[in-house]
């Protein structure tokens, strides 16, 4: 099983989560989050004055997966927040050890 964790802009969540669900992920975790990675930030005027932007608002998804699903939710997810800009976002993938439906104590595959 995988949990991947994907950063990418704000506008393009909607995208993101009509694609996951067209392959048949059902489940996923949304946060919203600031950072930055080449972009930077980026400099904006507010009433006459210049300030910089450090942290760029962003949106995280996380969702956990079987093996097999991870090609696939990988390219669906690249395809879906692509923009070509920079600032597109990241894809993680890392290993889950074990899952628990705490509502019906299903375990791993079964309680994805």
């Amino acid at each position: 099983m995988k949990l991947v964790t994907v950063v990418i802009k704000p506008f393009k969540l909607e995208d993101v989560r009509e694609a996951l669900s067209l392959i048949g992920i059902q489940g996923l975790t949304v946060t919203e989050v600031k950072g930055f990675g080449r972009q930077k930030g980026h400099a904006e005027l507010y009433r006459g004055a210049e300030y910089n932007v450090n942290f760029l608002p962003k949106v995280k998804i996380e969702v956990a997966i079987t093996d097999e699903q991870l090609d696939e939710v990988i390219e669906v997810m690249s395809k879906s927040a692509w923009t070509g800009k920079i600032g597109d976002g990241k894809i993680f993938v890392t290993e889950l050890q074990r899952v628990i439906r705490i509502r019906t104590g299903e375990t791993d595959e079964d309680a994805l």
